[in-house]
């Protein structure tokens, strides 16, 4: 099985970036599509990007952060990356990484306005 360990949150104002970063452990890392989600209070999980092994590592987003998100993955790192720019307060959450049914513990993202 694989476990899953997200660094790079922190406090950003509103038109900067971050860099997201998801530690994989465990043999099978490559044979799993990954994907980060987020969190604010009071709201449920809401998806915001995955990356498929298959299909030349086909990405998608979710829509509020199309275009100002990268999702992209190191396999001889066994690490998955969310390269986020342009940040909104609204992006203010705790992303989680995701692979099948393994979830990292999180990390904070808070954008200052």
């Amino acid at each position: 099985q694989v476990q899953l360990v997200e660094s790079g949150g922190g406090l950003v104002q509103a038109g900067g970036s971050l860099r997201l970063s998801c530690a994989a452990s465990g043999r099978t890392f490559s044979s799993y599509n990954m994907g980060w989600f987020r969190q604010a209070p009071g709201k449920e999980r809401e998806f915001v990007a995955a990356i498929n092994t298959s299909g030349g590592g086909s990405t998608n987003y979710g829509e509020s952060v199309k275009g100002r998100f990268t999702i992209s993955r190191d396999y001889a790192k066994n690490m998955l990356y969310l390269q986020m720019n342009s940040l909104k307060p609204e992006d203010t959450a705790v992303y989680y990484c995701n692979a099948g049914a393994r979830w990292g513990q999180g990390t904070q993202v808070t954008v200052s306005s």
